[in-house]
């Protein structure tokens, strides 16, 4: 059984399964990533893909598209100056210049609202070109 929050601003509702899969990265750190999609048919944020904690920062990169946006977040494993091991997760609106205007607008104006529910999210990457997402930014973000 599959139940719904609406998102009020933008008529969209959040699928338990995208919660649910955002609090095992958090949580159980079962994923390393998770990759959401607005199902236009639906009005629904759903769970377009996970990458396991094996996985790199390469291959989430792999996992965007192209020309589509998305919403992603990332669990980002890191050593500090202490010697300390860290975790920050990040949250990406994808939103690259070659999609749709409409998608754009889309995921704009429901953003905010699905970020809310990502409860634990420290930083936030806005990104309309593969240059934004290089692993330095999250280096320089982290630290």
């Amino acid at each position: 059984m599959s139940f719904k929050r609406s998102n009020s601003m933008s008529g969209l509702s959040i699928a338990d399964h995208s919660k649910n899969s955002f609090l095992e990265l958090k949580r159980k750190k079962e994923h390393r990533y998770v990759i959401f999609k607005i199902d236009e048919k639906k009005r629904e944020v759903i769970v377009e893909k996970t990458g396991s904690p094996a996985e790199s920062y390469d291959d989430f990169l792999a996992a965007l598209p192209d020309n589509d946006c998305r919403y992603a977040v990332y669990d980002f494993d890191f050593v500090t100056s202490d010697n300390c091991q860290k975790s920050k997760i990040f949250f990406f609106a994808w939103a690259p210049s070659t999609s749709r205007i409409r998608a754009k607008m889309l995921y704009a104006t429901s953003k905010e609202n699905f970020k809310h529910e990502l409860d634990g999210v420290h930083y936030e990457i806005q990104a309309t070109d593969p240059s934004e997402l290089d692993l330095e930014v999250l280096k320089e973000r982290a630290h």
